[in-house]
């Protein structure tokens, strides 16, 4: 169970804080919430204590784990579908998994292809999102270092090799 000041990822949205557990009830029976603040959109979720580990609620990664496995995506050969519509399933069940890994596999196939062909107005804002959320868990495992050099600490990662 997680507790207040926990920081945690949620999927699809990224690294956050803990920052109360509410009761509240609910057709007469008491429930419990994570209330998570997500700075990522200003952003307040709740989420069911009970419901949490089913929805991939986790720990943020330590810095020392991020980049590992940023380097072990790296070093991974860049598989992506011809077709837009096949890609964009394939990086969507990647990015609801909210592992770590998964996401920056996203982040780097799509950065490869806006290079090499260009992406759909879909896949931009895919990117976007998945780019953010990688940002966010490494903001937050390295005591809210700046987005800048989260993004340039995430580019030679994902890059070298």
């Amino acid at each position: 169970m997680f507790v207040v000041g926990d920081r945690v990822v949620y999927p699809m949205y990224g690294a956050g804080e803990i920052e109360d557990i509410e009761t509240k009830e609910i057709d007469g029976e008491e429930k419990d919430y994570y209330v998570i603040n997500i700075p990522n959109g200003s952003l307040k979720i709740r989420i069911s204590v009970t419901k949490a580990p089913s929805l991939g609620l986790r720990y943020v990664n330590d810095i020392d784990f991020i980049e590992k496995s940023m380097r072990d995506v790296s070093l991974t050969p860049v598989e992506m579908h011809d077709n837009w519509n096949q890609r964009y399933k394939t990086n969507m069940e990647k990015m609801k998994t909210g592992k770590l890994t998964e996401v920056a596999t996203v982040v780097r196939n799509l950065l490869v292809r806006e290079n090499e062909k260009g992406l759909s107005g879909a896949e931009k804002k895919m990117l976007n999102n998945a780019r953010q959320i990688v940002i966010s868990e490494i903001v937050y495992a390295q005591d809210n270092m700046e987005k800048d050099a989260a993004e340039k600490f995430m580019s030679e990662a994902l890059f070298s090799k």
